[in-house]
C-alpha cells in the first residue's frame, strides 16, 4: 500500500490513496454537480460512485491519484489509470469555490510529471458543453481525437502525447 499522509506544506500536490476516499468523494460530487447541470445529466458516473467503489479504485495498483489541500481541506484531485503505454486521466475535480484560480492547471501538470516513463500519452474525456474544461485541456496540449454520443450530448475524447526521449543521454 502507498503512503497517503506524508506531512507536506499547504498547497503541495500529494499522492492520495484509499484512506482519502471519503474526502475525494465529497470533492468529486461537489465538483461534478456543475457538470451535471451543464449537460442536464444528473446520472454522471462521478456523482453515482459509491465510497466502497472509490476505495477499491484508489487501491488498484494501476491507479495513481493526487490532490491539493488548502488549510487541510482537499480542494482538488485527479486520477490516472495506467493501461500499457497510455494513462487515462479521470475525475479531475476542483472545489467549486476554488475553480478558475489555476488549481486545476497545477494539479494536471503535476500529474503529468508523475507518470511512469513507460507512458507515452495521456487520454481523457469531458462533455462537449464543458467549455472551461475544454479550454484548459487545449491550453495544456491535449488534442481532440474522437467524439462519442452520451445521451443528449457528446463526450469529447482528447489526447496528449508526452515528449519522451527515445534514448536518454548518459550523464557525465
Amino acid at each position: 500500500m502507498r503512503p497517503t499522509h506524508i506531512h507536506q506544506p499547504d498547497d503541495a500536490v500529494e499522492q492520495l490513496g484509499p484512506a482519502d476516499a471519503g474526502e475525494v468523494l465529497t470533492l468529486q460530487r461537489a465538483a461534478f454537480v456543475t457538470e451535471a447541470q451543464t449537460h442536464n445529466d444528473p446520472m454522471l458516473p462521478p456523482l453515482l460512485q459509491s465510497l466502497d467503489e472509490l476505495r477499491a479504485e484508489l487501491d488498484r495498483s494501476t491507479v495513481r491519484a493526487w490532490g491539493i489541500r488548502e488549510a487541510g481541506r482537499l480542494i482538488a484531485s485527479v486520477r490516472l489509470e495506467l493501461d500499457g503505454t497510455v494513462a487515462r486521466l479521470g475525475r479531475a475535480s476542483v472545489a467549486p469555490d476554488r475553480q478558475g484560480r489555476g488549481v486545476g492547471t497545477r494539479l494536471l501538470r503535476a500529474a503529468e510529471d508523475q507518470v511512469p516513463g513507460t507512458i507515452t500519452a495521456i487520454e481523457l474525456f469531458t462533455g462537449e458543453h464543458s467549455s472551461a474544461n475544454l479550454r484548459l485541456y487545449r491550453r495544456l496540449g491535449y488534442v481532440e481525437f474522437h467524439r462519442s454520443p452520451h445521451g443528449a450530448y457528446e463526450l469529447v475524447h482528447m489526447r496528449k502525447d508526452l515528449a519522451r526521449p527515445a534514448h536518454p543521454k548518459p550523464t557525465l
